[in-house]
């Protein structure tokens, strides 16, 4: 399926790993002309190589860090210049800390909401007027199955990324007969460093080992396993094409069924 993509400008944020990564990834496979943001310079570098050894593409890379004041809108416009315009955002953060809120500071709150929310607000703000003028753009946000059912110990982001999804589908409408869609995906338990990071900081909690945390996620998934990256990354490709033109306002799960609602 030709997805309509090809010479299309894309920035992905939190693109070195991960998901952002492997969305990055897609979209260079489809085609698309990429700029890769992420706060790390040395694993940019590694990721963009990567990129070019399975693409024969160069990807641009803006190192920057999304938590602090102005840096979305900053990044914005370098990828504008570097790649010729923006038609697809792919917005990526990294997620809140983990803990129940006894544990968390009024600074875990205020840095969160800087990183995963304000700066997918700001980034669209950076990106709308040029698709717009267009009339043709594609935004995606990557949040998390935790704004369909919330998550134990992850009090903040089962907060922040609700908000996100709550301004995407508010904007969506506001865009919605200018060409530019806006739609949200929301990736269950996934194979990445951060659902590591989740499984070291549970397993420690409960006194387990990590593989018990693995098998009790597994246990409520149909599919029986974890996601791949990658299988986040088609849906993301798919929403940013040509293709999805009448798909906006969405929040769609990828979690292997699990999601227990039926909407």
């Amino acid at each position: 399926m030709d997805l309509g993509i090809k010479g299309k400008k894309a920035l992905v944020t939190g693109a070195s790993t991960g998901l952002g990564f492997a969305a990055a990834l897609a979209l260079a496979q489809e085609g698309a002309v990429v700029a890769m943001n992420s706060r790390s310079a040395e694993n940019l570098k590694g990721a963009a190589e990567k990129i070019k050894e399975a693409t024969d593409r160069v990807p641009a890379t803006i190192e920057g860090d999304l938590s602090t004041p102005g840096a979305a809108e900053t990044i914005a416009g370098e990828a504008a210049s570097k790649i010729g315009g923006i038609d697809i955002l792919v917005s990526n953060a990294g997620g809140p800390p983990a803990g129940i809120f006894t544990d968390l500071s009024k600074d875990d709150w205020k840095d969160s909401t800087e990183l995963t929310l304000l700066s997918a607000i700001n980034l669209t703000r950076a990106v709308i007027s040029g698709m717009t003028e267009k009339k043709w753009g594609r935004i995606i946000y990557i949040t998390s199955i935790a704004v369909k059912q919330p998550l134990d110990n992850l009090i903040i982001s089962n907060c922040l990324r609700a908000g996100l999804t709550g301004f995407a589908k508010s904007i969506s409408n506001e865009l919605g007969a200018s060409g530019t869609t806006v739609n949200t995906v929301c990736p269950g338990y996934t194979d990445t460093e951060r659902l590591k990071q989740l499984a070291s900081f549970r397993a420690e909690a409960a006194g387990v080992k990590i593989e018990d945390i693995y098998a009790e996620w597994i246990a409520q998934i149909p599919v029986g396993r974890v996601g791949r990256p990658e299988e986040l990354a088609g849906l993301i490709a798919f929403l940013s094409s040509e293709r999805a033109a009448y798909i906006t306002g969405t929040a769609i799960p990828v979690d292997g069924g699990h999601y227990k609602g039926l909407l």
